[in-house]
Order: C-alpha cells, then structure tokens, then sequence
C-alpha cells in the first residue's frame, strides 16, 4: 500500500531545452547569439521526453516509464525595445505512462478518451494560456499572467489538488518553467569554442528544489543543414524541500534526499535564416537516496532515473493533421 501510494507522486519533470537564434555562417568569422522576434509570428514547439524510472524500496523494485508530448505555440504580441510580450498556449498534450506494469494514456487531439480524473486533469491543460513578458536583454521572464485562470481550471479536476497547486505553481515557479525556452544568449559576439554559462532554479515548494547549471559551448556552423550548433553542459542537483513539505495536503514528506546528475548534455541547432532554433536534445541520469515520510513511517528510497528530451520549432500547428 506504501508502494502504491509513493510511486505516482516521485514524478521527476524538469526539461530545460535551450532555444537561439543566430546570424552568421562562417565559422571564421564571429557570430552573434541573438533571438529574432516579429510582431503576431507565431511558432510553434513540440517537446517530446522519455523518462525511465526505477524506484528500489525494501529491497523490491519498481520501475516506472514515461513520454509524454507536448506541443505550444508562442505569439509575440509587442516588441517594444528590450521587452517582447508574448502569448503562449498549450496546444496539445499526449501521455503514456506505466507504473508498475499500469498503464494510462491520454492524447488531447483524439474525441474519445478513458473517463478518469487522471485523464480529466491532463484534458484541463490543453488550450491554457499565458502571457509572458521577456526581458530580451537578459533573456530573463520578467512576469508571466495567467497564473490563477490556469490553477482554478486544473483544480475544476479535483478540488482537493487546489492547496498543493497554489504552492507548486507560484507565479515565480511559472517564470522559472518559461525562460529555459528561451534559455540565456552571450549577448556578445562569439568564436567557435567559446564558452558562457547560466544558472536557473526551480523551487517546487513541498516537492523541492532543482537547481540547474548549464555550459554552453559554441561549436561552430553545420554547413549541410546551414545551421549553427551549441553544445550544451549541464548539472541537476535536488535539494529536499525542508519544514515546507508539511504544507498543501500532501501525503508524504521527502525528509532527506541525495540526487545527482551524471552524463547530462545534450546540442541545440539553429536556422540562421529564421533566427530560432530547428531543434534541440538534452540527455540527463539522475541517482540517488531519498527519505520519504508517510504517516510517521521514515522509508528509504534509492531512485535512479534517465530522461531525454527533444524539442522541434517549426512556422506550422505539428498536431493539425491529427484535428
């Protein structure tokens, strides 16, 4: 019963997928990292991540696997100096998870689904909207809106969740999720082999705090695909949430945690005639030991976990030939 109750709620999500723009094409030459955005252009992005996941408690194993889909779209309302005002919206969502050999699918662009809350809360994400200043200097999100709209609906699913969701999604956790589609630029002119780094934390309250550090390496143009190539770097450390866990109606506490990543990185490819990216791939293992609190029960739990991830940009909806 322990079991049943701890796997659902160790779902490990942080997919930071860095998004460029470049100009330039000769690798002898220097070139400059730079977002292009166009008033009312929208684009669109489809990540994609796998996770497989194994859990050992009291000796037994229990693996868990994930992918999920997700397609949004990004419409930049105003481009008013170092400041672009963006519409984002969640466009399609598509699940297939097995936890201990149960199995749960869901795929927003399909009429028919299994009626159940799990299916019902996935179903509340599809067509939620934010709008999200970017300061385009810093590549920072300044403020997103949509926050409370966004948490009433996914709380419509299951009232009971709403305590956990006004924590988990604070406005900063929402910004936080943002900016890594973006990710950080040099704002300067680069040389092939120069480097530039970025930091950026996600504090999910009672469920912890994930701290991302990323090297970015430019590595110099693909002249088959005319395309440029950065080389991404990255370490995830997991710090446990602490007296926070005891808030939002959650049935465990994460009492202690040790997790680290190993083997993290992944490309990022640019189309220099569109100023964005094409596409990117990030890879991460993560391996350690938790402490997990269920009803004064302390439970020690070795966890290892592998997540890739992919993400496409194209000019045209990915899922419309599905509607």
């Amino acid at each position: 019963m322990l079991c049943r109750r701890l796997l659902p709620l160790l779902l490990v999500f942080f997919v930071a997928a860095p998004h460029f723009s470049v100009q330039g094409q000769d690798k002898d030459k220097t070139v400059t990292l730079k977002w292009k955005f166009e008033k009312d252009k929208k684009f669109f992005q489809k990540m994609s991540t796998e996770t497989k996941q194994t859990m050992k408690i009291a000796s037994s194993d229990f693996n868990q696997t994930q992918n999920q889909t997700f397609v949004f779209s990004w419409t930049p309302t105003a481009v008013e100096g170092d400041t672009v005002t963006l519409t984002q919206e969640i466009v399609s969502v598509k699940m297939d998870i097995n936890i201990g050999n149960q199995a749960i699918s869901f795929d927003s662009t399909k009429e028919k689904q299994p009626n159940n809350p799990l299916n019902d809360f996935f179903n509340a994400l599809k067509g939620s909207k934010f709008t999200v200043k970017l300061n385009t200097k810093e590549m920072k999100v300044s403020s997103i809106e949509g926050r409370q709209e966004f948490i009433d609906k996914l709380a419509k699913t299951n009232p009971q969740m709403k305590p956990l969701l006004d924590v988990i999604l604070s406005e900063k956790a929402l910004k936080d999720m943002a900016e890594p589609a973006f990710a950080p630029i040099p704002n300067k002119d680069v040389k092939k082999g120069d480097t530039w780094t970025r930091d950026i934390s996600l504090d999910m309250g009672p469920i912890g705090k994930f701290d991302n550090s990323y090297k970015y390496t430019y590595d110099g143009p693909v002249e088959k695909e005319k395309q440029e190539k950065i080389k991404v770097e990255s370490t995830l450390k997991y710090k446990e949430p602490g007296d926070v866990a005891g808030i939002a109606g959650l049935p465990f506490k994460i009492k202690s945690a040790d997790l680290k990543s190993s083997q993290a990185g992944g490309t990022v490819l640019f189309d220099p005639a569109k100023g964005r990216i094409e596409k990117s791939d990030m890879s991460v293992d993560l391996k350690g030991n938790l402490q997990i609190e269920i009803g004064g029960q302390t439970t020690p739990v070795e966890l290892s976990q592998t997540q890739k991830s992919t993400v496409d940009t194209t000019d045209d909806n990915p899922t419309k030939d599905k509607q």
